[in-house]
């Protein structure tokens, strides 16, 4: 009877260590997708800022005397294109709508850098003040975008190894949380660009 209570106290006491080594995975489980859940905020205050900043520049460049009227419209279109793609942190389990978030942001990006471009073709809009502000603030915006994708994509790296691993792993499965998609670089950018300085 007596080693019947000792086998029955040993498991007793294995299920609550294992009791409570499932409570510390699922806590930095919860702690590692508030990390993720906080990046991703900061992706996206990054991205507003930079779409906030395209009205503005696209109201100073349509100053300029005959100024590409194609490429002001394909900014704003571009705007508005990213500005309607929603990604939730719930939808960061899906690669789909980070594709389709990423590609929007992409094609703004594009579209931003081809006025830039034209620009330079417009010396009295490069002299004047508030465009290169605008610029600055924009070129500054696009640093601090690429440093909370960074950051973002570090805390979800972080949380896919926990979710992956055991026994987080397990306790995942059970409690449902699921992977994060990363950023992934924008197509194209494993290519090297081609300077032609004869041209």
């Amino acid at each position: 009877m007596q080693r019947i209570g000792t086998v029955l106290w040993i498991i007793a006491l294995a299920l609550a260590a294992s009791g409570c080594a499932g409570c510390g995975t699922y806590n930095d489980l919860v702690a590692a997708e508030e990390q993720v859940d906080q990046a991703w905020g900061n992706v996206e205050a990054q991205y507003q800022r930079r779409a906030d900043l395209v009205p503005n520049l696209v109201n100073t460049v349509k100053g300029a005397a005959s100024f590409e009227q194609e490429t002001l419209e394909s900014v704003t279109n571009a705007r508005a294109q990213a500005t309607s793609v929603n990604l939730t942190v719930e939808d960061l389990s899906d690669p789909a709508k980070v594709r389709q978030f990423q590609e929007a942001q992409a094609q703004l990006s594009g579209a931003l850098g081809r006025l830039l471009a034209v620009a330079e073709d417009y010396p009295q809009l490069q002299a004047t003040e508030a465009f290169r502000d605008l610029q600055a603030q924009l070129e500054g915006t696009e640093n601090r975008i690429n440093v909370a994708r960074m950051r973002y994509n570090e805390a979800v790296s972080e949380y896919n190894t926990k979710v992956r691993q055991f026994p987080g792993i397990i306790v995942a499965n059970i409690t449902g949380f699921e992977r994060r998609e990363p950023f992934e670089a924008d197509p194209g950018a494993e290519e090297v660009p081609t300077v032609d300085f004869e041209s």
